[in-house]
This record gives C-alpha cells, structure tokens and sequence, in this order.
C-alpha cells in the first residue's frame, strides 16, 4: 500500500488589479490629455485662441505638449496592462505633476485668460481656463484618494522577474538627479532660466515647466530602485516618446533656441540620453502580456 503523501503547490495569491474607479480616472487622463496634445502640441502657435493662458514663444506650448503626450501614453498603456504594481509608478508620477502645476496655476492665475484683461478673447479660451483651474484643483484630491483606495484593494504585486541592468539604474539615477536639480530650480527661482535654460521663460511657463520635469526626475527615481524591468516598461515608452517629441519640437522651432549658449547643448544631451535610456528600458522589459500574472 502506497502511504505517501501527495502534496500540492499553494496558489499564488491573485494580482491586484486596477479597481474600477481608478479605471475610470485613467479613462478621463487620457482624454484630457489628448486635448492638451491638440492644443498645446498640435496648436503651439495658436495658444492665444485654443488653450488657457497664453504661451510664447511656441516652442514653449511644443514641450508641454510633448508631456502631455507622454502622460496620455502612460494612462493609455496602464489601462491596457490593469495591473496595478505597473501602474503605480505612472500614477505617482502623474500625481507629482499635476499638484505643482496646481501650484504654479494659483501663484500665477492672473495669467489664465478668465481675467477681466483678456476681454477681448473668444469664448474657447476662457472656457479652458475655467476647465483647466477645475481640473487642477479636483485631480490631486481625487488621485490621492483612489491610490489610497487602490492600495488597499484586495490581491498582490506579482513577484519580480526580470532585474534592472545596473548600468541603466546609473543612467537613470544620473538622468533623475539632472531632472530633479533643474526642475526644482526652475520652479522655486523661475528667473534661473535665463541660465538653465536654452529658450525664454516666463516665470508661469517656467513653473509647468518645471513641474514636468520633476515629475519625470521622480519618474526616473523610483525606476532607478526598481526590482523589476516589467514594472518599468509602461514608464520606459512613455520616457521615449517624451524624447522623441521634445526633439521634434525643437527642431519644428529652432530658431527661439539661443544655440550660442552653454544650455542649449547641455538640454539636447539631455534629450538624446532621454530617448536612449527609454529606448533602452523599453526593449529589456519584457510585455506584460508575455509574463506570469499570478
């Protein structure tokens, strides 16, 4: 008689996944963000018509408009993906953003077309002044709600698979420690971008500015300590696209770059590191369709 004990394998715990509600905030990222890539990216010159404040020159409206871009693509490929360990990078990193730009609104409202001085505008703009202020002050609240909510929902984060190159958590750290030291710059001395930066500033374009470079020094932060190149690949192609886009912007309008200075050069390193290193995570991480979900 066979006595032996047969003895079964655990199941893994469920992934957690994205819950509903935060679903339906990424559904709404995406399609403010897609508006924002029209006006912004699209319409760079026409920000006097279509957008909520005024942007010149249009290189300015250009690279805000390639943030946008990037953040439309992470919502986009974070709803694709539903699980919530790769998507919490780009939720914190979207977060990070849209309360310094809360900030720079309010420092600055009385450049948003709905004051009395831009009478003379069309209706749009002074629409999308009123949406842009309501955006900004319901969104950090409401993120900072459901990732609580999201947090606390039932599963776990798969294990990681698939470690993080050393050489590019260097990169990356190098890239953060660039973003963070000139975003912050920008945002607490915004005059410090007739130094730091290689076309002109207002201190409000300065401020938005800055708000996306910290968010993507954060970004990069918390990609250089990740265990898992899986967690890093939606961040990874969104980084690229930023890249590719800030590029093309500048070279859509680079007569407003002041070329003789020292920062010109220093920012298109910057956006050619940028691209690679995104590039780079991009093709090491492997799709999350191909990997184990638990």
């Amino acid at each position: 008689m066979d006595t032996s004990a047969t003895y079964t394998e655990a199941p893994a715990p469920p992934v957690r996944r994205l819950v509903p509600a935060m679903r339906a905030l990424l559904v709404v990222f995406a399609v403010l963000t897609a508006m924002a890539v029209g006006s912004l990216f699209v319409l760079a010159e026409q920000t006097d018509e279509t957008f909520a404040w005024t942007i010149r020159p249009p290189l300015t409206a250009a690279f805000l408009g390639a943030g946008y871009a990037a953040g439309c693509v992470l919502v986009v490929l974070s709803l694709r993906d539903g699980v919530w360990a790769r998507t919490r990078v780009p939720m914190l990193t979207i977060l990070v953003f849209v309360v310094l730009t809360l900030v720079a609104t309010l420092v600055h409202v009385n450049r948003m077309h709905f004051d009395d001085d831009f009478g003379g505008l069309p209706l749009l703009p002074k629409v999308a002044a009123w949406f842009w202020l309501a955006v900004y002050v319901v969104v950090p609240v409401g993120m900072v709600v459901l990732i609580w909510w999201q947090e606390r929902a039932p599963g776990d984060d798969p294990p990681p698979l698939d470690p993080v190159p050393r050489p590019l958590r260097i990169a990356l750290a190098a890239e953060s420690a660039v973003l963070l030291g000139v975003g912050l710059a920008l945002f607490v001395v915004p005059t410090s971008a007739t130094t730091l930066w290689p076309w002109p500033l207002t201190p409000f374009t300065g401020r938005v500015i800055a708000a996306w470079l910290v968010a993507f020094g954060v970004a990069t932060a918390l990609a250089a300590v990740a265990g898992d190149l899986g967690r890093l690949r939606t961040a990874a192609i969104a980084y690229t696209v930023f890249g590719v886009l800030v590029a093309v912007a500048v070279v859509r309008y680079s007569g407003a770059v002041a070329w003789s200075g020292l920062a010109a050069w220093g920012f298109a390193v910057l956006v050619v590191v940028v691209i690679a290193t995104g590039a780079a995570g991009w093709r090491l991480a492997r799709s999350p369709s191909g990997r184990h979900h638990g």
